[in-house]
């Protein structure tokens, strides 16, 4: 894989970041230079990060740097978090699993868990022993996260868990599972009948089902999990019964922030990956960059992608500071994805034929974009948010 020229938007420095963000973000792109950019054509052939990378990033000290020291971590705050998420998104989407399980799972386990469980999982978590992902879609159910067919039902000092999930990222290779059941199938909302498990790998009744074929992100394994009158003890769940709707609304910002950021890294690399090419490619006598609609397109794309980082760094310092930026983190979640997909088609176009190659990044790219504006919440969730918080909703 060839690694593109540094954009002016990878040499500037986000506002948040101190001299140690700079440090950890210089260690991180060395070590992936190192560990994953020669590998990482095979990885996506092979449909599977191995197991043995996210070990090295976790004895490298890069997963779950804001866990507590109590627990093993370095107590480092979300500027830690994005870097992990620009820097692997900058190779390529099929390494989202890494900041997936540091970013987005581990924080339900530091959040909700007992004392218990955050010594039992979360050093693991950190030095790359366990990898975790979260499952909350089936196959009847997307967006309606309140319509969970998962059923966890009271067995004494026990819960008995039957149902099966989809749409798993890490699914085929994670240790631990963050599972969202119905525990009150009668509960009224019914959201209030959501909980959430904590459930390992080769627990009895637990087992992977496709490992699903996609027309992107390759690399990043995706799954079907299975659950077969699945026993945990009681002490497998995470938070209070009933809670697991308000819990995963509550953590669904930080993801769908993350997921706006990897959308914007990937329309920063498409702009850059499509400059480079269009300054070395000739067309009737002349660099296609020297064609007045290449100079337009280009100044189009250029545009909304400042556009795009101005806002999702505004944004994160926003929500660094604790501010409420649900509104802000929809709005971003649904503008900058969208912004991305549309310009992966025109980027591409610019490669002309070349960029149909898979030898060129940016047809990876171009695949890769496609699930951003559907993952994490689709953007017509988004859309409905935003509504809502104006007021227009009955």
């Amino acid at each position: 894989m060839s690694v593109s020229t540094i954009s002016d938007f990878r040499k500037k420095s986000r506002p948040f970041f101190t001299q140690e963000h700079l440090m950890f973000r210089d260690s991180l792109r060395k070590f992936l230079e190192k560990e994953a950019v020669p590998y990482f054509d095979q990885w996506e052939k092979d449909r599977l990060v191995p197991r043995s990378f996210w070990k090295k990033m976790g004895e490298q000290g890069f997963l779950c740097s804001w866990v507590d020291e109590r627990y093993g971590g370095l107590g480092l705050d979300f500027g830690f978090a994005i870097i992990l998420a620009e820097e692997s998104i900058r190779i390529g989407y099929g390494l989202g699993g890494g900041h997936l399980h540091s970013s987005i799972v581990a924080p339900y386990i530091a959040s909700y868990g007992t004392e218990e469980q955050k010594h039992k999982y979360l050093p693991g978590c950190i030095n790359g022993d366990i990898l975790t992902a979260i499952a909350m879609s089936e196959p009847g159910t997307g967006s309606n996260l309140a319509g969970l067919r998962t059923t966890a039902v009271k067995d004494g000092d026990e819960y008995i868990i039957n149902g099966q999930k989809t749409f798993i990222s890490n699914g085929i290779q994670s240790d631990l599972v963050v599972v969202a059941c119905k525990t009150n199938p009668n509960a009224n909302p019914p959201h209030k009948g959501v909980s959430l498990f904590l459930i390992e790998d080769g627990t009895p009744g637990f087992s992977r089902g496709r490992k699903l074929d996609k027309i992107g992100l390759d690399a990043q394994d995706t799954a079907e999990l299975v659950f077969e009158d699945v026993r945990v003890p009681a002490s497998n769940l995470l938070g209070e019964e009933g809670k697991g709707f308000t819990y995963l609304m509550s953590k669904l910002q930080q993801e769908r922030l993350l997921v706006a950021l990897g959308a914007q890294v990937a329309a920063e690399d498409m702009l850059s990956l499509t400059i480079d090419y269009v300054k070395e490619r000739e067309a009737f006598g002349k660099k296609i960059s020297e064609f007045q609609n290449t100079q337009f397109k280009l100044a189009e794309i250029a545009t909304q992608v400042q556009i795009g980082r101005t806002f999702i760094d505004d944004l994160v310092v926003k929500y660094m500071q604790g501010q409420d930026v649900i509104t802000e983190v929809s709005m971003a979640k649904y503008w900058i994805t969208d912004m991305a997909r549309k310009n992966a088609a025109e980027c591409l176009q610019l490669h002309g034929g070349y960029g149909f190659m898979e030898e060129y990044k940016i047809a990876r790219r171009y695949r890769d974009i496609a699930v951003a504006p559907i993952f994490g919440g689709t953007n017509e969730i988004m859309k409905v948010i935003i509504a809502k918080k104006l007021g227009l909703s009955g």
